[in-house]
């Protein structure tokens, strides 16, 4: 069986829910919540130590205001509601990405980060206004000053440093890209497109797609 410490996730689906069965693309952020606690549990059950969640990406910034503005007043909600019980459970937050939002929520993130900093049954990676390119460039700009550069210096000062890179890499959403999402991290992940919507999403899925994950055969370019 093949190991799994890490899994991404691209959470694709959630407006285009939102209208579907409520007229309203925010509603559908909302109801992705409910699809996030339910992955959390699946990892702490079956032991998985590192979830990376696509939740604001850099070209999120498109998006219209009033959009910006309920997902980032949902995760301050989020965040202020549910981070005791969160660190009661020994889950780890981290973010990836440059804290450029509110004031408020900026403090709230570097909280969430400082208060959970040494919970160890599971580390999730909020990747929030991250662009993979925008990573690896910031990589490189830390390593100006070296002469030669190695993958090395490369994975070690990216935001996924100190950490394995992901085994599987899911997108819902019927949508086959990644989107700027850990394109360094990702060389030999195996990637998953399920066409459902990020709301649709359940325990069936992962466990199909484990199990798929579980009988392919990793050469890593070998025979």
């Amino acid at each position: 069986m093949n190991p799994l410490k890490h899994m991404a996730i691209i959470m694709d689906g959630n407006g285009r829910w939102g209208l579907q069965h409520k007229n309203s693309r925010n509603l559908g952020h909302k109801e992705g919540l409910k699809t996030v606690e339910m992955v959390m549990k699946y990892c702490i059950k079956k032991k998985i130590k590192f979830l990376t969640l696509y939740a604001f990406s850099t070209e999120n910034w498109k998006r219209p205001l009033k959009e910006r503005n309920y997902l980032f007043n949902l995760l301050e909600i989020y965040l202020k509601e549910k981070l005791e019980k969160i660190n009661n459970e020994k889950i780890r937050i981290k973010i990836l990405g440059e804290k450029n939002f509110s004031k408020n929520l900026n403090n709230l993130l570097d909280f969430a980060e400082k208060k959970t900093k040494k919970n160890t049954k599971l580390q999730i990676n909020l990747a929030l206004n991250y662009g993979s390119k925008k990573e690896i460039v910031y990589a490189f700009n830390k390593l100006k000053k070296k002469k030669r550069i190695n993958e090395n210096d490369i994975k070690n000062n990216l935001f996924t440093k100190n950490m394995p890179d992901p085994e599987i890499l899911i997108r819902t959403g019927n949508t086959q890209r990644l989107s700027n999402f850990l394109l360094w991290q990702a060389a030999y992940t195996e990637i998953f497109f399920e066409k459902k919507l990020w709301p649709d999403f359940k325990n069936i899925d992962l466990n199909r797609i484990i199990k798929k994950f579980s009988s392919i055969k990793r050469n890593f370019g070998k025979i």
